[in-house]
């Protein structure tokens, strides 16, 4: 029997203007960008990830898990009696053509570039607003007096919060 490996090359296309607010936050600690290296490079766990890079390692992960910019999968080691998750880059490469009006370009850019204490502020408003079962995303916006693409931008960037189809809701911890 012959065991056969397809590398998947997937391409993210960026189509959507709060899109790049996680490729653009992926990168903005020298942590997420050398743990963002190691997974793209080869299969790892949430151990050796946090063992090489401390906390700050273990927040990325769960940052590019949310984004969905990793897969992940259960790997046995001589190390450890349990399968422990490993993650990898789910994407080969990225796409990025579009148009956007100024207006949308600039609340995305400014929610990325935003320092991390204020976007925690934002952040905090977002889930006392939201409560525990989540609320409707045109009424958060409208509510907090920011544009829909400031939200979903803000989202996009949040691992505490998450877009279910309309509605913006607490994640529920995975990592």
């Amino acid at each position: 029997m012959k065991l056969i490996v397809v590398d998947m090359n997937r391409m993210k296309v960026i189509n959507e203007p709060s899109d790049l607010v996680p490729m653009l936050r992926a990168v903005d600690t020298e942590a997420k960008r050398q743990v963002l290296k190691e997974v793209t490079l080869e299969w790892r766990t949430a151990k050796e990830i946090e063992d090489k890079y401390g906390k700050e390692g273990r927040e990325a992960l769960k940052f590019l898990e949310k984004m969905k910019l990793v897969e992940t999968r259960w790997q046995s080691s001589s190390k450890s009696p349990q399968p422990e998750k490993a993650y990898h880059t789910y994407y080969s490469s990225f796409h990025i053509s579009v148009t956007w009006p100024v207006y949308e370009i600039s609340d995305v850019l400014s929610i990325a570039m935003m320092p991390e204490a204020e976007f925690r502020k934002i952040e905090k408003r977002i889930l006392e607003e939201i409560g525990e079962e989540g609320k409707f995303a045109g009424d958060v916006a409208e509510s907090l007096g920011m544009t829909s693409t400031m939200l979903k931008s803000i989202v996009k960037r949040s691992v505490k919060l998450d877009l279910r189809g309309h509605r913006v809701e607490k994640l529920k911890e995975e990592l």
